[in-house]
């Protein structure tokens, strides 16, 4: 005799599946806003929605009922803001009928590029300075399948190179150069506004090749236009003070810093970041490696939040410029990258020393542990 665990008046019946709901991507969530028609084939990996969190010991450092948050744009699919531009980069390439695409890259751009061209069925080749990338990165790039070319040269040289690559082969670009690169990268306003429900007053940012702080200046001035924000901020960029083009008004030849992803001495989207600081009345500065570092560890250690060490030059920034914040001010400091992208990094700078060789039973444990 077989035994039912439902009387029969209550035995389930099956369900039509739910429709897919949540998140679609920043492409499908602002498609007003984008260049892009119901024809368009879009390629995503569900990226942008990234938290806006609040970090009160910032905002502790400098008084005057400050509120400052941060966009941490490190839990992207990929680990950094690139695959905010790179699915409309990769899109756009896809609906024009391309089989592969370039770009040059300090690291996140390859791991973008590379993923998101695979998930779109196309060739990845990238050109990186050679010693100059993170583990992580590179890491990245090889795994999604990219064909990765390192030149013994600078960033600036591989972009030269590969601008050249995509006007004469047939081969796209996607650098920020790339308007539609911009075009998506400038969600991250969006999603800014929303949350706050306004822009805020500053937002800090790294700038290294210029392209993220002319986006999300893009993404507020179409929010004013659409009357979905009802004022504009002041849009901070904080350089690294050995790759510092845009405060010194000159390139850099030799650009060092340890935060590798803003080590770039000829910023591509140069005059157009200019353009951006004057009319948001907005500022440029320097911040040396160990403010960077010093960002770096305070976030970790005092808000839990591991970003990579380019990404704390808007924290280092706001913070070396404290004084100049307004009483009662939002801020919002951009952390472009997860900082799993450069475990190296972390190892190297942690202030909070590995305790090897315990031997394994509980009273060495707890005499370790300091009971």
């Amino acid at each position: 005799m077989t035994l039912s665990l439902f009387p029969s008046s209550q035995t389930p019946t099956a369900r039509p599946a739910a429709a897919p709901s949540g998140w679609r991507g920043l492409i499908e969530e602002y498609r007003q806003f984008l260049p892009v028609t119901d024809a368009t084939p879009v390629v995503t990996l569900r990226e942008g929605n990234t938290p806006l969190i609040p970090v009160p010991s910032i905002a502790a450092e400098i008084g005057k009922q400050v509120q400052v948050f941060v966009k941490y744009d490190g839990l992207n699919p990929t680990g950094s803001f690139k695959d905010r531009g790179m699915t409309m980069a990769i899109t756009k390439a896809k609906e024009a009928g391309a089989k592969a695409v370039i770009c040059a890259s300090t690291g996140n751009t390859s791991a973008a590029a590379a993923a998101y061209a695979r998930r779109g069925g196309m060739r990845a080749f990238v050109l990186i300075p050679d010693g100059y990338v993170a583990l992580g990165k590179l890491a990245q790039a090889l795994v999604y399948g990219a064909e990765v070319l390192a030149i013994e040269g600078n960033f600036d040289q591989a972009l030269k190179i590969v601008r050249e690559m995509a006007e004469t082969y047939p081969v796209t670009l996607v650098n920020s150069v790339n308007p539609y690169r911009l075009e998506g990268q400038k969600t991250a306003a969006f999603e800014v506004v929303d949350v706050l429900g306004d822009a805020p007053d500053w937002l800090c940012i790294p700038v290294g090749n210029a392209g993220n702080i002319s986006a999300y200046w893009m993404g507020f001035c179409e929010y004013h236009q659409h009357q979905r924000c009802q004022k504009l901020p002041r849009m901070m960029g904080f350089q690294a003070a050995g790759a510092a083009p845009l405060i010194s008004g000159h390139a850099v030849e030799h650009p060092e810093t340890l935060a590798t992803a803003i080590r770039i001495g000829n910023p591509a989207n140069w005059e157009r970041a200019i353009a951006v600081k004057d009319a948001s009345q907005g500022a440029f500065n320097p911040v040396t490696d160990d403010e960077i570092i010093a960002a770096y560890r305070m976030l970790a250690s005092q808000e839990g939040i591991f970003c990579e060490p380019a990404s704390a030059a808007s924290v280092a920034g706001l913070l070396k410029v404290k004084d100049q914040v307004p009483a009662g001010a939002t801020v919002v400091c951009v952390l472009t990258g997860n900082g799993l992208k450069d475990p190296d990094a972390a190892i190297k700078h942690s202030e909070n020393p590995l305790k090897q060789g315990i031997q394994p039973h509980l009273e060495a444990v707890a005499k370790a542990m300091g009971f």
